[in-house]
């Protein structure tokens, strides 16, 4: 039996005649982070959008857990357990840090209690903060909302597109120690990140994508080693 909670088969995005994304397949392991790297334009954030619902694929395949999702609603994908964290954050900017968090809860009917401490845990600024208007956040503080508010849909997956994107250096290193806690604590990780040394060295896959299609694939270890990841993507000049 697979060990994979998501299986991406041969999916194709367009936008009108602009083909995103090209046919690419890939696989996240239950419990796992796995990261897709690659150049602006190279068709990360359209696989996200597509697993999510929120494009629908021009063709192929996106199992969760078995179940086909693929043309389903963002609603529908998201009760079945995976959540976006959109890039540029996106906070509802006019309400509060726990009016956010309890929109990411709006499809659940059961107490939210637990998973508002979890994430008063994971991110005790919110816990500090949690009557301050989101707008009124910095930049780290809006990505760590963002990430608490995916993580109250209780979702099994929670994919994550650019959390470091305008980030001070060291905001980002906190940002990907949540990751990895996250991930500790059994939610499985789909990352989109152009950091990609950081992502690489906190996936335990990753796939390098390129004009809409999977160029490259290997552990993170592996692929942060490759001398023509890190010539491309590492800012390290290839040997000559």
């Amino acid at each position: 039996m697979s060990n994979n909670i998501l299986e991406v088969k041969d999916l194709f995005v367009s936008y009108g005649g602009i083909k995103a994304v090209k046919g690419i397949s890939f696989e996240v392991p239950k419990g796992e982070v796995v990261t897709l790297i690659g150049a602006n334009g190279a068709g990360k954030s359209s696989t996200l959008r597509s697993i999510v619902g929120l494009v629908k694929p021009s063709s192929g395949s996106i199992q969760l857990n078995g179940q086909e999702i693929a043309g389903k609603t963002p609603e529908q994908i998201v009760s079945q357990g995976i959540t976006l964290v959109p890039e540029g954050r996106r906070v509802f900017a006019d309400l509060t840090v726990l009016e956010n968090l309890k929109i990411g809860a709006y499809m659940r009917k059961d107490s939210l209690e637990e998973d508002l401490n979890w994430c008063y845990d994971l991110f005790p600024r919110l816990k500090e903060r949690h009557w301050q208007l989101a707008g009124t956040l910095s930049g780290g503080e809006q990505q760590m909302l963002a990430i608490a508010r995916a993580l109250m849909s209780k979702p099994e997956v929670i994919m994550m597109d650019e959390p470091s994107l305008g980030l001070a250096p060291i905001i980002v290193k906190g940002v990907f120690d949540i990751i990895r806690e996250i991930n500790k604590q059994g939610v499985t990780i789909l990352l989109v990140e152009q950091n990609a040394n950081m992502a690489l060295h906190a996936a335990h896959h990753g796939y390098v994508m390129e004009t809409g299609s999977i160029t490259l694939s290997g552990t993170g270890l592996e692929l942060a080693n490759d001398e023509n990841v890190k010539a491309a993507y590492l800012g390290k000049a290839k040997a000559k």
